[in-house]
């Protein structure tokens, strides 16, 4: 992904509200596996980290980004953006590889 690539992403990013939150459960296989799929279909989510939560949040990324295959595009504070492109190139929403 190159920086402009990365630049959109975390743009279109900013807009999403989060759709997962990671508590004081932490990270299960439950949750991993529902954030696969929701990037399946929507390709960029956003995922929050609650303050309960004693893990710390770039490390909950790279372990959901490689449990998912997706790229962490972003964490900022608390919040972490996630982008997996489609694997049709048709039906891509972001044009980013």
């Amino acid at each position: 992904m190159t920086s402009k690539e990365r630049a959109y992403l975390i743009k279109e990013g900013s807009k999403l509200n989060p759709i997962f939150q990671f508590g004081k459960a932490g990270i299960n296989p439950q949750l991993t596996g529902a954030i696969k799929d929701a990037l399946d279909a929507r390709e960029l989510i956003k995922v929050a980290v609650l303050k309960n939560c004693d893990d710390d949040v770039r490390e909950i990324a790279e372990i959901v980004s490689e449990r998912t295959g997706s790229q962490v595009v972003n964490v900022i504070g608390k919040k972490i953006v996630l982008y997996k492109p489609n694997s049709d190139p048709d039906k891509r929403k972001f044009g980013v590889e």
